[in-house]
C-alpha cells in the first residue's frame, strides 16, 4: 500500500501567535505532493518539513481569507528563483485569478514555469483534480466569502498477484496483467483455474477531507459519508458558540457531530482561535462527541 500522508504546516487561526502557524498542509498521495491552503509562513513550514519546493504539483486554496492565501505569492516566486520548470496548477475560487495574475506580474516577472489557475464554483460540489489513480472533490461551505472544502480519494486499484499461485502454474509474466484485470487461466492440459485462486482482494481505497473555514452544517456530513480521516475546522469550545456562529465558524462539538453523522473513521482539528493557550478543552469537547479525535499541531503527520 502505498504512503498516503497528511503534513500539518499550520494550524491556527487568522490572529498570528507563537504557538500556531497560519493554515496549510500537503497531502502525501501516490507519490503525488498537493498543498491544501497557503498562509503566511508556509514555505518556513516546507522547509522544516524537509519537503523538496519543487514536489508540490498543485494548491488547493479554499477561500481568500488572508490566514489561507497571503502566502501564495511568496512561494510562486521562491519556486522560481529555485529553478522551477515544471508548470504549477492552483485551484481557487474565481476571484483569485484577476489578483494573482496581477501579483505575478508585478512581483515575479520572468517566471520559468508556467502557473495554470482553475476556478471553482463553491456552491456546487465537483470534481475539480482528476488522473489516473486520484480524484479531488470540492465541497461547499458556509463561510463569510465563497469558501469550499476538499475530498482526496484514491481510485480503486486491481487485485494483488498471488505469487504462489502464479508460481505454482508458472503463469508467464505476460499474462500477469490480464489476470490481475480478472481474466483465468487455462494451463497447458486446459484446466481452467478461476481468477479467484490466483488473486486477493485490492486495498481499499482511502480518503481524506479538508473541511476549513465553516459555520456548522447539518447536512454537510452527506458529502464526507465513510471518508477515512476528515479534517474539521474547531475554532472555539462550545461556550464561544454564539462567536462561532457570528463569524462563521465551529465549535469542537459541532465539528464532532459531522464526523460521527459521516461515520468517518478518524477526526482532526484545526484552526485553533488565538484565545486559547491549550487546546485541550477543544479536544475533550469533541471527544465527547466523536472519540477518534487528535488535535493538529505544526509539523505533524496523520497516516491516512
Amino acid at each position: 500500500m502505498q504512503p498516503f500522508k497528511v503534513r500539518i504546516l499550520g494550524c491556527g487561526s487568522a490572529l498570528p501567535t507563537l504557538r500556531h502557524f497560519a493554515s496549510s498542509q500537503i497531502v502525501e498521495l501516490r507519490g503525488k505532493m498537493f498543498m491544501v491552503d497557503c498562509g503566511e509562513g508556509t514555505q518556513i513550514q516546507v522547509r522544516r518539513s524537509r519537503i523538496h519546493f519543487n514536489k508540490i504539483a498543485s494548491i488547493f486554496i479554499t477561500h481568500l481569507h488572508g490566514d489561507h492565501c497571503f502566502g501564495l505569492i511568496g512561494l510562486i516566486s521562491t519556486l522560481g528563483m529555485l529553478g522551477r520548470t515544471a508548470p504549477l496548477h492552483i485551484y481557487a475560487p474565481f476571484a483569485l485569478e484577476a489578483i494573482l495574475n496581477q501579483q505575478i506580474n508585478f512581483f515575479c516577472e520572468g517566471l520559468d514555469y508556467t502557473v495554470y489557475f482553475h476556478g471553482i464554483d463553491t456552491t456546487v460540489p465537483n470534481v475539480v483534480y482528476e488522473d489516473k489513480s486520484i480524484i479531488v472533490k470540492s465541497v461547499p461551505l458556509n463561510h463569510r466569502i465563497a469558501c469550499c472544502g476538499f475530498v482526496f480519494c484514491e481510485k480503486p486499484t486491481l487485485p494483488h498477484i498471488r505469487r504462489d499461485m502464479i508460481d505454482f502454474y508458472n503463469i508467464p509474466e505476460c499474462y500477469r496483467n490480464n489476470i490481475k484485470r480478472g481474466d483465468d487461466w487455462i494451463t497447458p492440459e486446459g484446466e481452467v483455474i478461476p481468477n479467484s485462486r490466483l488473486t486477493e482482494p485490492a486495498d481499499a481505497p482511502r480518503s481524506y477531507a479538508y473541511c476549513s473555514d465553516t459555520k456548522y452544517i447539518p447536512d454537510l456530513y452527506k458529502h464526507l459519508t465513510n471518508v477515512d480521516t476528515l479534517y474539521h475546522e474547531a475554532t472555539y469550545c462550545d461556550e464561544n458558540a454564539d462567536r462561532a456562529a457570528l463569524y462563521y465558524h465551529s465549535t469542537a462539538k459541532q465539528a464532532a457531530t459531522v464526523a460521527r453523522d459521516a461515520k468517518v473513521k478518524k477526526l482532526i482539528l484545526g484552526h485553533f482561535s488565538a484565545r486559547y493557550n491549550d487546546e485541550d478543552a477543544i479536544l475533550q469537547e469533541a471527544r465527547s462527541v466523536f472519540p477518534n479525535t487528535f488535535l493538529a499541531n505544526e509539523m505533524a503527520i496523520f497516516d491516512i
